[in-house]
């Protein structure tokens, strides 16, 4: 018998499922914190998007869970390009358009979100044990 899903790993899932489901829906949010240099916006935002949901989906079957952890763990190094560009273009809003409370927020949560990736990958990992 499978021991069932961790607390960690159920939040991991449940992070890809709903994620996925977003960049499906609602593509344009996630197109602008595409890297400049990488081609075809829109087509990378839906193939990550179903990439997550390929994971969570896997992270729920126990017969593919340990590649499912491995595959959220290469994903969510594979879009830290993104989180660093969401952190550039933030910081760049401030500098370029001056500070508000909103540009604000949105610059520190971006520069917060970066050192939160490598628990992110260590839990996606460890989700698939």
């Amino acid at each position: 018998m499978t021991a069932p899903l961790a607390p960690t790993a159920r939040l991991v899932t449940a992070m890809f499922a709903g994620s996925g489901v977003l960049h499906l829906v609602r593509p344009q949010i996630f197109e602008p914190i595409v890297p400049r240099a990488l081609p075809a916006h829109r087509e990378l935002v839906l193939a990550s998007g179903v990439a997550e949901i390929a994971c969570a989906a896997g992270l729920l079957a126990p017969r593919t869970r340990r590649v499912a952890g491995i595959a959220s763990a290469a994903l969510l190094l594979t879009v830290l390009p993104a989180n660093v560009q969401m952190a550039l273009d933030a910081q760049r809003a401030v500098q370029r358009r001056g500070w508000t409370p909103q540009r604000e927020v949105m610059r520190t949560g971006t520069l917060l979100r970066l050192p939160l990736q490598a628990p992110l990958v260590r839990a996606a990992w460890r989700a698939g044990r």
